[in-house]
């Protein structure tokens, strides 16, 4: 009953309230078939994790009802949903076609990437609300390391309302063999990033840029608020900054993944000040009860017990499979008018 009132209310109430724009990391989703160009191989049948069309069934439909779950707070489905940790186009037609996502009628934008696992990131968006102009996929370009092969970015842009949208969906790279050695990498993020962002507000002032993402650092952190120049306060914003509605979260303790009893927060959606500080009348930021950033967490998407009790309930623990979610929680923000 509820995907059919999800359907109807898109059409009559969608221009009455705030459209939800989010993120979320999926946490490997592989279909079961080696690539051969990639390193795959943990993910097939006769792979170390055994992954079968069981398990893989079952990690399609844990993702579908989290999205669904997500669009129920709204009554309505997210109008772009940025995706990590995808292996093909195939799973993502998979995910889309699911019974409670059918509704929605996902696009879907989608490049691969040179990353040695094969893991990309993308985009899906409703096309009845973001009307599509253009999509690339950008390549990160790290000066120390010009065979680095990781995740590219993909963004997409086009208008909501009439109003020109840029959206950028990344995951940076990881902190494999510690913060501080693996730092520049990130920084080379944050750094093309910002980059990307003077462009195309130097083109036109009027284009609301949204950056998201894991970044796999902290919101606080050097490369997101120096480098990258997000900053934390409505109040410190000037024309052409970055916002991040996550740092005042991460500060106030709220975190999407959990690592050594710690809460981090690298799942982050950045966006520019005019989509704060919008004229009357135009799409802006929408601020909630406390915060204009969110994060989706359920008592089923927990671990329950043992060592890791609250902690996201992932789908695999090394090689245990558990029939979870993601280790990481969705995060989405409001804009509306």
């Amino acid at each position: 009953m509820l995907c059919v009132a999800l359907i109807s209310v898109a059409v009559v109430y969608a221009q009455d309230k705030p459209y939800m724009v989010a993120f979320y990391n999926l946490e490997n989703l592989f279909d079961i078939y080696d690539d051969p160009e990639t390193h795959d191989e943990e993910f097939t049948p006769n792979g170390i994790k055994q992954w079968n069309e069981t398990k893989y069934q079952k990690k399609l439909s844990n993702m579908e009802r989290v999205l669904f779950d997500m669009a129920a707070i709204q009554k309505d489905y997210p109008i772009v949903i940025g995706v990590s940790e995808v292996e093909n186009r195939t799973v993502l037609e998979d995910l889309v076609s699911q019974p409670k996502l059918k509704g929605a009628n996902y696009r879907i934008c989608h490049y691969d990437s040179p990353d040695a696992r094969g893991v990309d990131v993308t985009f899906l968006y409703r096309a009845d609300v973001f009307k599509l102009e253009g999509s690339d996929n950008i390549k990160l370009e790290v000066e120390e390391l010009p065979d680095f092969r990781t995740r590219d970015f993909v963004v997409m842009w086009g208008t909501i309302e009439g109003e020109p949208f840029y959206f950028l969906v990344s995951h940076w790279p990881s902190r494999l063999g510690g913060k501080e050695a693996s730092q520049f990498k990130r920084d080379a993020c944050a750094e093309q990033i910002r980059e990307i962002k003077d462009k195309l507000l130097a083109e036109n002032p009027d284009t609301k840029v949204i950056v998201m993402g894991d970044f796999n650092d902290d919101a606080t952190d050097a490369s997101l608020v120096k480098v990258m120049g997000a900053k934390g306060k409505v109040k410190d914003l000037v024309k052409g900054d970055f916002f991040n509605p996550y740092f005042q979260m991460l500060r106030a303790g709220h975190g999407t993944l959990a690592y050594q009893d710690m809460w981090n927060l690298f799942d982050n959606i950045c966006v520019t000040e005019n989509l704060v500080n919008a004229e009357p009348g135009k799409l802006k930021l929408i601020k909630g009860k406390k915060f204009y950033g969110n994060i989706f967490r359920k008592p089923y998407m927990l671990q329950q017990e043992g060592q890791y009790k609250d902690y996201p309930l992932r789908t695999f623990v090394t090689n245990n499979f558990q029939n979870g979610f993601s280790d990481h929680f969705p995060v989405y923000i409001y804009i509306g008018k």
